[in-house]
C-alpha cells in the first residue's frame, strides 16, 4: 500500500485537529475518547495516534492552535484600530475577551486546559500568544518597565477570570455586555 503524501498526512492531521477541537470544545477533555476524535474526523484511532501520540497530546495541540488563533484576532483587531496605542490597547483587549469567551476557546482554553496541560504549561502559551500582544501594548501606552510584567499578568488574569464569569453566566450576552463595559473602565483608569 502506497504511503500519504505529506500533503495528505497534513491534511488528516488538520482534519483530526478540527475534529478533536469540536469534541473537546462540546463535551470536554474527560468525556472524549480517541475513537469519537477518530469517527468525527472519518479516520481510524490509528491515524490520530500517529499524528498525535496520546489523547494528552492532541489536546495540547488544540490548545496551541486555538491561542495562536485568538492571539491573531486580538493582533488583527489591535492593528485595524489604527496608530494610537491606547486605542490599540483597547481593541486588542476586547477582541481577546470575544474570542476568549466563543466556543471553543473558553471550555478548551480556560476551563479544561490548566488542567490537562498543566498550568506552566498553560501559562507559557498564554504567555508566548495573547500575554505577549498585551504586553507589548502595555509597553505602548507607557506602563513603567518595572511594572509591565506585573500589569500583564493582572490585566491578563482580569480578563480571563472575566471570560470565564461570562461563559458560566445565565445569559451570557448580558454578561459580556457589561464586561465590555468594565473593561472600558479598567482600560481609562490604566491609561
Amino acid at each position: 500500500m502506497p504511503r500519504a503524501s505529506a500533503a495528505d498526512a497534513a491534511r488528516t492531521a488538520q482534519r483530526v485537529l478540527e475534529a478533536a477541537t469540536e469534541q473537546f470544545a462540546s463535551r470536554g477533555f474527560a468525556d472524549v475518547s480517541l475513537d469519537d476524535v477518530a469517527r468525527a474526523a472519518e479516520v481510524t484511532r490509528g491515524a490520530v495516534y500517529h499524528h498525535y501520540g496520546s489523547k494528552a497530546k492532541l489536546f495540547a495541540a488544540v490548545a496551541a492552535a486555538l491561542q495562536v488563533q485568538i492571539a491573531a484576532v486580538v493582533a488583527g483587531a489591535a492593528d485595524r484600530a489604527g496608530g494610537d496605542p491606547g486605542n490599540q490597547l483597547r481593541a486588542g483587549s476586547h477582541a481577546f475577551l470575544d474570542a476568549i469567551t466563543a466556543a471553543p476557546a473558553v471550555r478548551i482554553l480556560l476551563i479544561d486546559a490548566p488542567a490537562v496541560v498543566g498550568w506552566q504549561e498553560w501559562r507559557r502559551l498564554d504567555t508566548e500568544n495573547s500575554a505577549a500582544h498585551l504586553r507589548e501594548a502595555l509597553l505602548a501606552v507607557g506602563i513603567d518597565q518595572t511594572l509591565l510584567d506585573a500589569t500583564t499578568a493582572q490585566l491578563s488574569g482580569a480578563m480571563n477570570e472575566t471570560a470565564l464569569w461570562v461563559a458560566q453566566h445565565e445569559n451570557p450576552a448580558a454578561a459580556r455586555e457589561q464586561s465590555h463595559s468594565a473593561l472600558d473602565r479598567l482600560l481609562t483608569a490604566l491609561l
